[in-house]
């Protein structure tokens, strides 16, 4: 079997980290030689400056996309900007020929305004989700997910998450022995548990335009161990139900109890991470009626536990 041909297409202002990703994955990371064979292309070939100062020489045009077996788009400067058309042709042409066609974090975006990606599974990084989505309302984005895979057309998540979908590239063609061997030489783990849901800040605002619902957000944050119902909510800001179910929406985008879960599922986090609570203290402390009920939620919404969470962010010396 000939090796794989993959095409890194570089763009200027590159990031050196993002750009790096494939060609230690694909490259000096590999067990052995003749799995695949990767080359650098430019629309402009020549000296491509990075955004930190260093330089590469591209030697390569975009006519090297024509025999590709996978072509990378590892980074992209910046939403607003679109691919040339020659570029998106180029890239058009290399997945209609039967190419993998990949956007690493913001390389989703070329992709995405090449048509690609139209009624397809889309990743990126999770602090340009709602620009994505706003741009691009007929791509489904999995806000989620490290990495996803739609019909030849790969995306990832931001930055260290380009690892995770190269090391599943390298799975899908070889197995997952060569890709296990790939990730011991680059001293990362194989594959991670969850999505990027675990690194994302903060999912729900500080405070909104209703003065009435800020005092309610801030009474509650200072309240989440205790038990809550829309009765007693709308008491507090002598409301009826169904006019604090309205205001509540309309400021936050969340019902009540939408948004006490998020909060809740954030103060837990926040807990996993300074404290040396056990996981049950933690639980009560979010406000879970029961350990298991927390656990359920946590793992539902993070695909992780609360213990692989703190293990996570704490190292693997944090106490449980």
């Amino acid at each position: 079997m000939s090796a794989l041909r993959v095409v890194v297409v570089a763009s200027r202002g590159f990031s050196p980290f993002h750009f790096s990703v494939p060609l230690m994955v694909f490259g000096k990371a590999m067990p052995q030689e003749g799995l695949f064979q990767v080359d650098i292309a430019a629309e402009r070939p020549g000296v491509i400056a990075s955004d930190n100062g260093l330089s590469i020489h591209v030697g390569h045009g975009l006519e090297s996309l024509a025999n590709a077996d996978i072509v990378i788009v590892p980074f992209w400067q910046h939403p607003d900007e679109q691919p040339s058309a020659a570029l998106s042709h180029a890239l058009i042409q290399a997945w209609q020929r039967g190419a993998e066609v990949v956007g690493l974090c913001l390389g989703a975006y070329v992709l995405a305004y090449t048509g690609l990606l139209d009624h397809r599974r889309a990743a990126t990084h999770w602090e340009f989700e709602q620009d994505f989505a706003a741009r691009f309302p007929q791509i489904r984005l999995d806000n989620n997910a490290l990495y996803t895979r739609d019909e030849r057309l790969i995306t990832s998540a931001g930055t260290a998450a380009g690892i995770d979908c190269c090391l599943h590239i390298v799975r899908d063609h070889y197995g997952a022995a060569i890709a296990n061997r790939v990730a011991r030489r680059m001293v990362v783990p194989p594959y991670r548990e969850g999505g990027q849901a675990q690194f994302i800040e903060r999912v729900v605002p500080d405070s909104t335009r209703d003065s009435q619902i800020n005092d309610l957000i801030d009474f509650l944050r200072h309240n989440l161990d205790k038990p809550h119902d829309i009765a007693s909510l709308a008491h507090f800001v002598s409301m009826s139900r169904r006019t604090l179910t309205r205001h509540f929406s309309r400021a936050t985008g969340m019902t009540p109890g939408e948004w006490l879960n998020v909060e809740r599922l954030r103060r837990s986090q926040e807990l996993l991470e300074t404290t040396d609570h056990s996981i049950e203290t933690v639980a009560s402390l979010a406000g879970y009626q029961s350990p298991i009920s927390f656990r359920q939620r946590f793992k539902a919404r993070f695909n992780v536990s609360p213990s692989e969470w703190r293990r996570t962010f704490r190292g693997p010396d944090a106490q449980f």
